[in-house]
């Protein structure tokens, strides 16, 4: 859409979410941090729908237009006037005539430039708050001053939390709890390293065979445990996820039990680190969602873990909007790059640095290969996969790496099924 359309079809949009929430008064649960966004806002739906009336935000529509979309339950139009029209007019229905409606929204939301979240607090006041993670050098950095303005316009969901609600937070984050002294609500603690509210324990992957098939882990609150199983991923940010669920879902008066049988059933969102069969034997690690720092450096500890691997190969794309970071961030991740992998290939010119630094790091000349884009890094990879090889697949979204997936993926008629942007709209831009 153009901009002044845009801002219209926003302002209209908004006042109709406005006008609903008016009327039917749910509880809001707003998901906020630098990663792990919509895998926790996936977990807490499912910990929670089977107990209680409640609707979550589709895809990763966190923005100024993907929230009142989600309270309104309307789809996106992209850039297709006609839809937008037909979403005012059904919001306007929706806002002043529906009669049911969800008792719980859970609400994706982050901030890409700033003011965005200052923008959303003016109208949007949530009753529970469950802040991911705040890294060092978050994603979108480079519209801002610096990462602790990124960290400021974040927290502003949680300083416009409505009297007497809850924060529920990593408890593993140095830079969250910087924050908590700030915070009057009260606060509920979730994470794997240090003893707080939820605990994640015994996590470990599970196999078939020599293949990784899942993760199983512990969740622990107060004198309860619960054992959960998830199958198709890889990574702690899936475990962290289900216990920040299980801290939100006993806000509701829902029991661990409860929590527990409905994050049995949950599907992780495509391209966050999804466990995909590849060509010749191999097996993908897909993580092409998005990409940032801290992300990376999850997805290459997750990836050394991994017991069989013949190889370990990281194909790794551009980290974009880091501004002044981008430089010194991919090179040093480019050197954890060369303790963890034997083949690393790169996509794009700020991805050059992942390979500097590996290259003074362990790798060397013959086993790094760069290239300017996806399609040629995705006919070449299926070249040199053999069996056993573990290929972790990582970019911002900028780079579309989900098509390298889709090139070396054994059954690639399922692309529209498990990876990234596979609708019509995302399928035509070049």
């Amino acid at each position: 859409m153009k901009s002044t359309l845009r801002t219209l079809v926003i302002r209209i949009l908004t006042a109709e979410a406005r006008v609903l929430l008016r009327r039917h008064k749910p509880t809001l649960i707003a998901i906020t941090g630098s990663v792990g966004k919509t895998s926790t806002k996936d977990a807490i739906y499912d910990a929670i729908k089977d107990s209680v009336h409640a609707r979550k935000s589709q895809k990763s529509f966190n923005s100024e237009i993907g929230v009142p979309l989600t309270i309104l339950g309307l789809p996106t139009g992209w850039d297709n006037p006609a839809r937008w029209l037909w979403n005012i007019i059904d919001g306007a229905f929706t806002a002043f005539f529906s009669r049911q409606y969800p008792k719980v929204l859970v609400l994706e939301t982050g901030v890409d430039t700033p003011g965005d979240m200052q923008q959303l607090t003016r109208w949007l006041k949530p009753d529970i708050v469950v802040l991911t993670r705040l890294p060092n050098v978050p994603v979108h950095v480079e519209q801002f001053k610096g990462p602790e303005a990124v960290i400021e316009e974040k927290m502003k969901l949680v300083h416009g939390m409505k009297a007497g609600g809850v924060l529920v937070y990593n408890h593993d984050d140095e830079l969250i709890k910087q924050q908590l002294p700030d915070v009057r609500q009260k606060t509920i603690g979730y994470g794997r390293y240090l003893p707080t509210d939820v605990k994640v324990s015994k996590d470990q992957v599970y196999y078939t065979g020599k293949v990784p098939a899942g993760i199983t882990f512990n969740l622990t609150y107060g004198a309860d445990s619960i054992k959960v199983s998830l199958p198709g991923v890889v990574g702690v940010q899936h475990s962290l996820g289900c216990a920040a669920a299980v801290a939100v879902a006993q806000q509701l008066n829902i029991s661990l039990t409860q929590a527990a049988a409905g994050l049995s059933k949950l599907v992780t969102p495509p391209g966050r680190l999804k466990i995909i069969p590849g060509i010749k034997g191999s097996v993908l690690l897909d993580d092409t969602y998005n990409s940032s720092p801290i992300a990376v450096e999850h997805a290459l500890e997750t990836l050394s873990e991994l017991k069989h691997a013949t190889r370990r190969i990281a194909v790794l794309g551009d980290m974009l909007e880091l501004g002044k970071y981008s430089s010194d961030e991919h090179k040093r991740i480019g050197k954890r790059v060369g303790e963890v992998c034997d083949v690393l290939l790169t996509i794009g010119v700020r991805a050059r640095g992942f390979a500097a630094g590996a290259l003074a790091n362990g790798l060397d000349d013959e086993t790094v290969f760069q290239y300017d884009n996806a399609a040629r890094a995705g006919r070449e990879l299926q070249i040199m996969l053999c069996s056993g090889d573990v290929v972790l697949i990582k970019a911002s979204q900028g780079i579309r790496a989900e098509r390298i997936v889709e090139e070396v993926m054994a059954e690639p008629e399922k692309a529209t099924e498990l990876l990234a942007r596979q609708d019509p709209a995302w399928k035509q831009i070049p």
